[in-house]
């Protein structure tokens, strides 16, 4: 009487996107990354963050009929991967197997668009894009620079992949930017630090007045036609608009300014997507997932801009 795909429904995937690995002719492909160091003393949850954004981008709609009135995911013919399979907390052993699932996603050319996760993340998918886009720029938009001091004894975590990075020689500092650093953290010395590795380091205060479309076009300047790896932290949103966050700091962007933020980010040879930071254990009705998920639509039509895939739709009159 029924047909077995009326029987069982598939997970839920980002924006309804087909399940399955990227072949050739697929421009991007959705990528979780379930882990997080498990050492924040209070706030452990953003393993979780995958699936509650899926979950979430099902009330995003495709189409913006103001600002990219196409379907971004038909465009780019995006896929949903799944989720790396890994352990929390075992860094040792994870690393690598993110390292590999990006390499896989990005074989035939899928730029992939990562959702963890915590910021330690973003060394190892670093790691595997840089070795397929030599000369990669960093830009890293976050209410820290996630760049303190290496100690061996401390090993990697979510307040240091920046610094390893630069160890490692994985993204070119000197055309590096750490945008919206803002609010209180355990150390004297962070952004002096940071900019003693080679990054440039803008406040918050200086990208409210510098304003959105004069840093885009200072970073593309400085980028020059480099690619570039676009790691967004969801705690650079005011907990207002973010609260479900590993680290929430006061005073960040509104939900409008986060998205105008990343539309101004046109123009620039955006080879990566990763955005992190979601713990659904501290995101009451969801909130934070639901403006991951938007804010993860935005980046695919940036995408879709780059690549010259961002003609309107024909409209559907009847």
């Amino acid at each position: 009487m029924f047909a077995d795909a009326d029987l069982f429904a598939p997970p839920p995937s980002f924006l309804g996107a087909p399940h399955g690995l990227p072949e050739p002719g697929c421009r991007a492909a959705f990528l979780g990354v379930p882990f997080d160091c498990g050492v924040n003393p209070r706030r452990i949850g953003s393993r979780q963050g995958p699936l509650a954004v899926r979950l979430a981008s099902w009330q995003v709609r495709r189409f913006n009929a103001t600002a990219a009135d196409f379907d971004p995911v038909a465009r780019l013919g995006l896929v949903d991967a799944g989720d790396v399979r890994l352990t929390p907390g075992r860094v040792a052993e994870s690393f690598p197997r993110i390292e590999a699932a990006l390499a896989r996603v990005m074989r035939d050319g899928a730029i992939p668009v990562t959702m963890g996760g915590d910021g330690a993340i973003s060394l190892p998918i670093m790691r595997a894009v840089a070795r397929r886009h030599p000369g990669l720029v960093a830009l890293h938009i976050d209410s820290h620079t996630d760049a303190k001091p290496w100690r061996e004894a401390d090993g990697h975590d979510s307040g240091n992949q920046f610094t390893a990075a630069v160890r490692e020689g994985l993204v070119d500092a000197a055309r590096s930017w750490h945008v919206g650093v803002r609010g209180t953290i355990h150390a004297a010395g962070r952004v002096p630090f940071a900019e003693s590795l080679g990054f440039r380091v803008v406040s918050m205060e200086a990208l409210m007045a510098r304003g959105f479309a004069q840093m885009a076009a200072e970073f593309a300047e400085v980028a020059a036609g480099r690619p570039v790896c676009l790691c967004w932290d969801m705690d650079v949103f005011d907990p207002a608009a973010a609260p479900g966050v590993v680290s929430p700091n006061w005073g960040g962007l509104s939900a409008r300014e986060g998205i105008a933020l990343m539309r101004a980010l046109t123009g620039l040879d955006i080879v990566a997507v990763d955005i992190n930071t979601v713990s659904p254990p501290h995101d009451p009705h969801e909130i934070t997932a639901s403006l991951a998920a938007q804010i993860t639509h935005e980046a695919l039509v940036l995408l879709c801009r780059k690549l010259g895939l961002d003609a309107p739709a024909e409209p559907e009159m009847t």
